[in-house]
C-alpha cells in the first residue's frame, strides 16, 4: 500500500522518540517553567504577568489551548499508514496541485501586497517592507527520504528564486522542515544581507548555523518584535509542536505572525489544529480589525490523527471567524502531498461551505500561487 507520505514519517519518527522518551505533545504535563525574551515587549498584560510560555518539566514547550493531545503512539502511526484511504482513487489520478501564476512583476511594486508562493511560503509587502514567510523555494528536504512522492513539488515555485532580493525581514513560524529549510535559507541569506529574520524561542542555534551574520530575533508568543518604527510584527500562538529529529520534539517553540501597519492588519496563524480555539479567539481580541487572515486548510486527513496539528476546511472557517477577520486566505494546500486528502479537497471543501452560506462570498480567497492580492 502506497501510504507513506512525508508527515507521516515525520510522525512516524518523532513517534518512535515517544517510545523512548515520551516527548511529543502531551498537555497532561506539569508545567515547570516559564519562558520569554526578556528584551522584547509582552503585548498582553496577563501573559506578561504570568512570565511568558509555559514549558513542561523537561522544559519542552506546550500549547496554549488546554486540550488533552494524545501522544502518538506507534501504534497510532501504524493504524493510519496501514488503513483504508478513502481519497485514494482521486489520489491516484492527480497530476498538479494549485494553479501557479508566473509573473515577478510584483516584486517591483509599491502597494500592500499579498503573494502566496506555495506551501506556507509568502511574500508580502507592508508598510514599503518586503517580508517573506517560512520559505521552502525547491523540493521539501526530507533526510534521508528524497525518494518520497511527498517530498516534490506539485505545484512549480511561481518565481525565479534569485529574484527575492532586498528583503526587510524573514520570518520562520516553526522548525518542521517544510518550513524551516535549509537550502533556502541559505540562498537567501546570500541574497539578502540586511534581512532581519524573525522567530520562536530557541530557534537562533538553528539558524545561525546558515545565516551566520544575520539578526536573529527569537520570540515568546504574545512579543512584539523590535522593527522599524512604521511596522509592528508580533509572534502568536499555534496549536501544533516541533522537531527536526528523534530527540528534539517541541525543544524549540512554533506559532504564527501578526503584522500591522498605521492601517492594516495581516494575521499568518502558522501551521495550527484548531484545538478549543482559544488562541485564535485571544488573537482577534488583542488584535481587532484583522484585515487578512491567512490560515492553514490542508495536511488534515485523517482527522483522527491530524486534528491536533493541522486543521480541516471547516476549522479553518471556525477559526476565521473566532479572530474576527475581514478576508480569509487558506493556506497549507496545493504543493505538497502530505496526508490523506487529495492536493486540491481543500479548496473544494471550502468552495462547498461559501455555497453553503458557512463563509462570505466577499470573505473567501483562494488564490493561486503567484497571484497578486492587495491588502
Amino acid at each position: 500500500m502506497k501510504r507513506r507520505k512525508f508527515i507521516k514519517n515525520t510522525v512516524a519518527i518523532t513517534a518512535v522518540s515517544t517510545l523512548g522518551g515520551g516527548i511529543l505533545l502531551s498537555q497532561k504535563r506539569q508545567m515547570k517553567q516559564i519562558t520569554k525574551n526578556a528584551a522584547l515587549e509582552t503585548v498582553w498584560g496577563e501573559w506578561e504577568k504570568n512570565g511568558g510560555n509555559p514549558t513542561d518539566e523537561n522544559g519542552l514547550f506546550l500549547n496554549m489551548d488546554t486540550v488533552g493531545y494524545e501522544k502518538a503512539s506507534f501504534g497510532n502511526v501504524l493504524k493510519w499508514q496501514t488503513s483504508k484511504n478513502p481519497f485514494k482513487e482521486r489520489k491516484n489520478n492527480q497530476t498538479q496541485g494549485t494553479q501557479v501564476i508566473k509573473d515577478d512583476s510584483f516584486l517591483n511594486g509599491t502597494d500592500d501586497v499579498i503573494v502566496m508562493l506555495g506551501h506556507a511560503t509568502i511574500f508580502i509587502r507592508l508598510a514599503g517592507k518586503r517580508i517573506l514567510i517560512d520559505p521552502l523555494l525547491g523540493n521539501v528536504p526530507v533526510p534521508y527520504m528524497e525518494f518520497l512522492s511527498s517530498s516534490k513539488r506539485f505545484s512549480e515555485f511561481p518565481i525565479d528564486p534569485q529574484k527575492l532580493t532586498n528583503l526587510d525581514y524573514i520570518l520562520i513560524s516553526h522548525s518542521h522542515y517544510d518550513h524551516c529549510d535549509k537550502n533556502s535559507l541559505k540562498l537567501l541569506q546570500k541574497q539578502n544581507p540586511n534581512a532581519k529574520v524573525l522567530t520562536g524561542l530557541k530557534m537562533q542555534s538553528l539558524l545561525q548555523n546558515w545565516m551566520p551574520n544575520h539578526e536573529i530575533q527569537e520570540a515568546g508568543w504574545f512579543q512584539k518584535y523590535k522593527t522599524d518604527n512604521n511596522l509592528e510584527i508580533v509572534f502568536v500562538p499555534s496549536c501544533h509542536w516541533s522537531n527536526r529529529g528523534m530527540n528534539d520534539a517541541n525543544e524549540t517553540l512554533w506559532g504564527g505572525f501578526i503584522l500591522k501597519s498605521a492601517t492594516k492588519t495581516i494575521y499568518f496563524g502558522g501551521d495550527s489544529g484548531y484545538g478549543n480555539g482559544t488562541h485564535f479567539k485571544k488573537i482577534g481580541e488583542l488584535f481587532p480589525n484583522i484585515d487578512v487572515a491567512i490560515i492553514g486548510a490542508g495536511a488534515f486527513a485523517p482527522t483522527w490523527f491530524m486534528k491536533y496539528n493541522h486543521q480541516e476546511p471547516n476549522d479553518t472557517v471556525r477559526a476565521f471567524k473566532d479572530c474576527k477577520a475581514k478576508h480569509l486566505i487558506p493556506f497549507h494546500f496545493g504543493t505538497f502531498d502530505l496526508s490523506d486528502e487529495p492536493l486540491n479537497e481543500p479548496a473544494i471543501v471550502l468552495e462547498k461551505l461559501k455555497a453553503e452560506n458557512k463563509i462570505g462570498a466577499d470573505e473567501l480567497k483562494i488564490v493561486k500561487f503567484g497571484e497578486v492580492v492587495l491588502v
